[in-house]
């Protein structure tokens, strides 16, 4: 079952691409788990470092103005799967954890 689903167009002037890589930036898979973990936060209502990524995969890269489709469904143990698409491609997947105290 889909919990939440958001677009997000990738500012051609984000900072991580600065080193990633010149002359064909990519974003950083760092940048795709942190837009998944703020929209789990966004959706439970939960502060930051409520959620750990439990499991992720880098499937297909993206670049500067993509438009990226970011969905999270109910996951096991409390958790919450992820998937990121690129029209009709998926550039990332994995799941989140909510944090051990």
């Amino acid at each position: 079952m889909v919990v939440l689903e958001r677009v997000w167009r990738v500012p051609p002037d984000h900072p991580a691409f600065a080193g990633h890589f010149p002359g064909h930036p990519i974003v950083p898979g760092v940048v795709l788990l942190d837009q998944a973990v703020l929209l789990a936060q966004a959706h439970l209502g939960l502060a930051g470092g409520a959620w750990q990524v439990a499991q992720a995969k880098f499937l297909s890269p993206c670049g500067p103005d993509d438009e990226l489709v970011f969905t999270l469904q109910d996951g096991a143990r409390g958790g919450l799967s992820f998937v990121v698409r690129c029209g009709d491609r998926d550039v990332a997947s994995g799941s989140l954890q909510p944090a051990v105290s």
